[in-house]
């Protein structure tokens, strides 16, 4: 038996080089083990990750851009020629669900059944409402033996963007602010520099890992803020404005029709409050400046007690807390 948790971390992996241009369809890393007992003499390009209980990486890949190929296509087109008799006694491992519907590509479930592989382990089913659990079905009604949930939350986290989309029918929002080390987001109403020009290019770097953006009306008419990737490399998020002529929902709404699957939250404290009151947040981003007091000012939102941090980090005297829904 093969360590499936350790291939299951190599999918993960190699799925997150997709983070880019994979959107809107999920990250996904796919990799194919060999009974070591069944190696041939020449030596394989993947060695480095073989040689714990009997497996060997003879192929691998991830879904590198909407429309091309899927991580099981791409990690099958790397097995060399003459690695391929080992298919028969092999292991394929996906991060998830091996799709079992014709959308841009043909499914990548009928692609493994003509592989003839022995066995599939798969991180976590696909809650895409073509797919959903029918994968693994046509795989196992060919004699194929399959294993589900192997670092299951790992690869749910991984596509946390992509699962609440398809199952909240929402984008993933993280809402986001910065504060200063007495919890203020001004200095006695006026706009202050809470961020350094590092922590402003880890916001820049944010932004370009998510699909929309969006502001208050009176954050935009005071700053007029351009809400783009400028100190990072990348897309510009979709850029919103919350009105008196739109409403959250509106914009959430807006957000599905044009499959934009997350949105950060970088509004004053109206626009955060808003939506802390409605619980429409998945993660909240903080940077408090320790090195700053102001005595007044607008106060911070109250993170709420509903969330837990899973991590921080400080640059420059800022210490940026990451929460999550319990």
């Amino acid at each position: 038996m093969f360590d499936d948790e350790k291939y299951m971390r190599r999918c993960i992996q190699l799925a997150e080089n997709g983070r880019q241009n994979a959107r809107p369809n999920p990250m996904v890393g796919a990799v194919i083990v060999a009974d070591g007992n069944s190696l041939p003499s020449s030596p394989s390009p993947w060695e480095g990750w073989g040689g714990v209980v009997g497996g060997l990486i003879i192929g691998e890949g991830y879904h590198v851009r909407c429309g091309e190929g899927h991580a099981e296509v791409n990690a099958f087109a790397s097995v060399r020629p003459e690695d391929e008799p080992l298919l028969k006694e092999a292991t394929v491992y996906v991060s998830l669900e091996p799709c079992a519907h014709y959308g841009k590509t043909p499914p990548c479930c009928e692609l493994i059944i003509r592989k003839g592989v022995r066995r599939v382990v798969v991180g976590c089913v696909d809650p895409f409402a073509k797919v959903q659990g029918r994968g693994i079905e046509r795989i196992r009604e060919a004699g194929i033996e399959v294993t589900v949930g192997v670092l299951e939350k790992e690869c749910r986290w991984l596509n946390r963007r992509f699962f609440t989309f398809h199952q909240a029918h929402r984008p993933y929002i993280i809402l986001k602010w910065a504060q200063t080390s007495d919890g203020f987001l001004d200095d006695h109403g006026r706009a202050v520099g809470i961020s350094t020009p590092f922590t402003k290019m880890l916001s820049h770097q944010l932004r370009a890992a998510e699909d929309a953006i969006l502001v208050g009306r009176v954050t935009d008419e005071r700053e007029h803020p351009q809400l783009t990737v400028r100190a990072w490399s990348g897309r510009n998020p979709k850029r919103f404005v919350l009105s008196h002529d739109t409403s959250i929902e509106e914009i959430l709404q807006q957000c599905v029709e044009q499959q934009l699957q997350s949105l950060i939250v970088e509004g004053g404290a109206k626009t955060h409050q808003s939506f802390l009151e409605k619980g429409l947040y998945d993660e909240i981003r903080v940077e408090t400046n320790t090195l700053m007091k102001v005595g007044a000012g607008t106060p911070a939102p109250l993170v709420p007690t509903d969330v837990a941090c899973f991590s921080s980090e400080t640059f420059d005297g800022n210490t940026i807390y990451r929460f999550r829904r319990i």
